[in-house]
């Protein structure tokens, strides 16, 4: 049986990465999705990739307007909201000497507030309980220099999920975190001026990845849809690391 027959659910970020990866995983399982990303030729493509029980609404989930836009346009096609994940992100490599505020309001603005806003504009759509999964980083417990303003924000997300754990028990809605080490997405080649500088980046992790090498799209997916279904059905607030052991031994 399909473990998300019937389910609505809404993927920021979902035109790239592991958020395309999990909306192709959900379509699979049964769920109708609804992707957002910033960039229209990006959502045209995976809306062709997923092909099939999909709507790709154009977003920054940084613009609070846009995200009435999204939710208003959920509201009308489907009614309800059951799953919710939140994975869209951004990282820019900065010191503490070198961040400049523009920086780090557009890395607060993507990772923390503009995930706040899309769960909250999300709630009054999620009348049947249902699950929300947000997309943090294994970073939030580490140190690594230049992400300093990234990995606050990824701990911002953290401590979300379990605020919002509690907050939203009683409406029977269950809230977890998936912290993914380093994935073999756009992101890392985005970090970078050029693909050797990324590769060699890629090369890195793998090194210091106890299971020997970067973990793949559809493995966070995996997890997602663990996260998002009966399958979790005792779990909320809980971080579930997909690092492939680098924060763990």
């Amino acid at each position: 049986m399909s473990k998300l027959a019937g389910k609505i659910a809404i993927i920021t970020g979902g035109s790239s990465g592991i958020g395309l990866a999990t909306a192709k995983k959900f379509v699979e399982e049964g769920a109708y999705v609804f992707i957002t990303g910033r960039r229209q030729a990006e959502l045209d493509k995976a809306r062709e990739e997923i092909g099939r029980n999909v709507t790709a609404v154009q977003g920054d989930v940084a613009n609070l307007d846009d995200l009435d836009r999204l939710f208003a346009q959920i509201k009308a096609e489907k009614f309800v909201v059951d799953i919710v994940v939140a994975s869209a992100g951004f990282v820019e490599h900065h010191t503490i000497a070198t961040a400049t505020p523009e920086h780090f309001d557009k890395t607060f603005n993507i990772n923390a507030r503009g995930l706040f806003f899309t769960v909250q504009k999300a709630l009054p759509l999620m009348t049947q309980g249902g699950s929300i999964v947000l997309v943090s980083s294994a970073l939030h417990v580490k140190g690594l220099p230049a992400h300093g303003t990234y990995a606050a924000t990824k701990a911002a997300v953290r401590s979300f999920a379990r605020t919002w754990a509690m907050e939203l028990k009683d409406r029977g809605i269950r809230v977890n975190n998936l912290s993914p080490g380093p994935i073999d997405t756009p992101i890392i080649d985005g970090q970078f001026k050029t693909r050797q500088e990324a590769d060699a980046a890629r090369e890195m992790f793998k090194q210091m990845t106890p299971l020997g090498r970067i973990g793949q799209p559809e493995e966070m997916a995996a997890a997602i849809l663990f996260l998002a279904s009966d399958d979790s059905s005792f779990s909320t607030g809980i971080d579930l690391i997909a690092d492939g052991g680098i924060t763990q031994v």
